[in-house]
């Protein structure tokens, strides 16, 4: 009987809690009135203009280049996957998409280090320049990367002047593609960061600093864990932000490099190299094994970005 009437309450708490959930979203389309409609269509057009275009670039890396452009939204007579394999080995997408791979893991963790420190600085100290930091940092959101490649170019190049270092972050290195990375990314982590800090409560440092832990320790082993929603969204946004870079590296990775090239500039050179002679299903290919680590990484951890973006405003 126990068990019985333990099941009706708990059947009876989730039948109130769907029935409020229900009511709570009647009152919302109540309050939006026609506004409620229409954001739905524009939600569904905003699908279409994405899915789409997706989806017709994996169709045509199967076909061939009479059919893609004979009937370009047929189904393929057969599915070429020998497009995929030219792209890799003859078009080099492979070591291409390894290089990528390299420069965005160590600029997105250079870049999650030094913002999340700087942002939790900001956000958690109070010290004289305080207000101003964060504003210089803010400052680069409203910095349009086309107006920086000329003098970009010239600094990268002075420091492969450097002594020691220079070799390894001058022009034609990944590690200057990544310290360009690094500096382009911080200013939205630094603001996204700061804001989340901010929201988290203060007494479990103070216990921590009362019991003799130093302030790295603090940041690092109780600050950070309790701002993984945050850390993990920010992480995802700048690894969509900087796998999808062209212009930076085209600029500091000249033609005389191609060993050294990512993703973006080797797809590029498929279109490009051949005039309207390229090879088209390996283009459509190749850029179909660029967007599938992406839709793999934002499934995987679309939970966690939408509870890092919703966390700030609950608390």
């Amino acid at each position: 009987m126990v068990t019985e009437t333990a099941n009706t309450g708990g059947t009876g708490r989730s039948g109130r809690t769907r029935l409020s959930r229900s009511a709570a979203r009647q009152r919302r389309r109540a309050r939006l009135g026609p506004l409620s409609g229409l954001s739905h269509v524009a939600l569904a057009v905003w699908t279409v203009l994405v899915v789409v275009p997706i989806l017709w670039t994996f169709l045509a890396s199967v076909k061939t280049e009479d059919e893609i452009f004979g009937s370009a939204w047929s189904m393929p007579a057969a599915l070429r996957w020998d497009n995929w394999g030219r792209a890799w080995e003859q078009a080099h997408i492979g070591r291409y998409m390894l290089n990528s791979v390299i420069v965005v893991a160590f600029g997105t963790f250079g870049t999650m280090l030094l913002g999340s420190m700087a942002a939790y600085v900001l956000a958690r100290y109070r010290f004289r320049g305080n207000r101003a930091i964060y504003l210089l940092f803010v400052s680069g959101l409203a910095f349009p990367v086309y107006l920086a490649l000329t003098p970009l170019f010239f600094v990268v190049q002075n420091m492969g002047s450097v002594p020691l270092v220079g070799p390894l972050i001058g022009l034609d290195t990944r590690g200057g593609l990544v310290l360009v990375y690094i500096a382009y990314s911080l200013p939205f982590t630094v603001f996204f960061l700061s804001a989340f800090f901010r929201t988290l409560p203060g007494a479990v440092a103070e216990a921590a600093f009362v019991d003799g832990a130093s302030h790295s320790r603090v940041f690092f082993q109780i600050m950070l864990p309790m701002a993984r929603p945050g850390i993990v969204s920010i992480t995802i946004f700048n690894i969509l932000g900087q796998w999808n870079q062209y212009q930076i590296p085209l600029v500091l990775l000249s033609g005389q490099s191609k060993d050294k090239w990512v993703l973006t500039q080797g797809i590029a050179d498929i279109s490009t190299a051949a005039g309207y002679d390229a090879d088209w299903a390996a283009l459509f290919a190749a850029l179909s094994m660029a967007i599938l680590p992406m839709l793999v990484v934002y499934t995987v951890f679309q939970r966690q970005i939408q509870a890092g973006l919703t966390a700030g405003a609950l608390k």
